[in-house]
């Protein structure tokens, strides 16, 4: 019973999307890109952003202002869009989904480091799209978690989600203490390499994340969210699933890579972190785990049972905050 509960939940949103989406052009709302930070690798490109409708002239991401979780979730979403992609020596298209969301690969040969290609829609002005080509020659990169990783939550589990995506905006939101001291020191220490945050949160606050992690001096670096909302196969996409699949992902396309995983021990990043240790030894350098205050515990539900630490050839750390992440990474010549 549950799928046709699930195919009539996905068609109710899609007549409300396209009532909302008439009345958005109505409004003389045009397609927007909204880019967010894009990875890459010899040849080819992943290009992350969302098309909506906004105001003619209104900026795509001010990463200067302050705006509220919520206003990110009202925005109307362009469904299907075509995207044309212009870099250096190369033109396409690739395509959003029901949703809004570009989560596309574009074949393109960048040199390695930042670079910046042009996403337009509709003949509009262009938008730059940056990206971090990783160099072929390189062997470490950064994955890191958000909540209770890089930012304080202190909110109990189930209102978690609400409150971060609809309420706060990124002034409102603690800095964990040293954490971006550490990712700064790893990436100074570590010349080329990525850094990649991987979330279970909604694309929708992409822009809101980024501006926070720059903010607080946080290294750049792509996003990894999910989807909002139901589909066909489920209410809502499984935040563990979508850590587990995009680590196997980033396995595939940097097969050179030791990855260095930083997370908390709240809920589910010792398990998943230890699985895939345990899966891809080569590809892990190490895990790094902040341990939650008592009261921190209390409110994400208690920490997570001990989990299986993989291979002995992987590394484990833990400390509650950066500078004693990093005494211990450093120990590890990582630093």
């Amino acid at each position: 019973m549950a799928r046709p509960v699930l195919r009539l939940a996905t068609r109710l949103e899609d007549v409300v999307h396209g009532l909302r989406a008439k009345w958005g052009r109505w409004r003389g709302r045009v397609p927007t890109v909204v880019p967010f930070v894009g990875y890459g690798g010899g040849g080819w490109i992943r290009v992350l952003g969302r098309v909506v409708l906004r105001k003619p002239g209104l900026a795509p991401a001010d990463r200067l202002k302050s705006v509220r979780g919520w206003r990110s979730f009202t925005s109307i979403p362009v469904r299907d869009a075509v995207v044309t992609v212009t870099a250096p020596g190369a033109t396409g298209v690739v395509r959003g989904d029901r949703g809004g969301i570009i989560d596309a690969r574009f074949e393109v040969e960048l040199p390695a480091g930042w670079s910046t290609v042009r996403l337009s829609i509709d003949g509009h002005d262009g938008v730059d799209f940056p990206v971090f080509v990783v160099d072929a020659a390189a062997t470490f990169g950064v994955v890191s978690d958000v909540d209770d990783t890089v930012m304080v939550t202190a909110l109990p589990r189930p209102f978690l989600a609400a409150w971060n995506s609809f309420v706060l905006d990124e002034h409102a939101r603690t800095p964990v203490a040293g954490m971006a001291v550490l990712y700064e020191r790893l990436v100074r220490a570590n010349p080329g390499a990525p850094v990649v945050y991987l979330s279970t949160g909604a694309w929708n606050v992409v822009p809101t994340l980024t501006r926070f992690l720059s903010r607080n001096l946080y290294p750049r670096g792509a996003l990894l969210l999910t989807d909002w909302g139901p589909n066909h196969e489920r209410w809502f996409r499984s935040g563990p699933e979508h850590k587990r699949l995009s680590l196997e992902r980033l396995a595939q396309e940097f097969p050179g890579i030791r990855w260095l995983l930083l997370g908390d021990d709240g809920q589910h990043d010792e398990r998943i972190y230890g699985d895939f240790a345990q899966r891809h030894p080569d590809h892990v350098r190490a895990v790094a785990i902040r341990r939650l205050t008592p009261g921190e515990a209390v409110l994400a539900g208690g920490r997570a049972p001990a989990a299986t630490h993989g291979p002995q050839t992987v590394p484990w750390v833990y400390a509650p905050d950066g500078a004693g992440l990093s005494a211990q990474l450093g120990e590890l010549g990582l630093l």
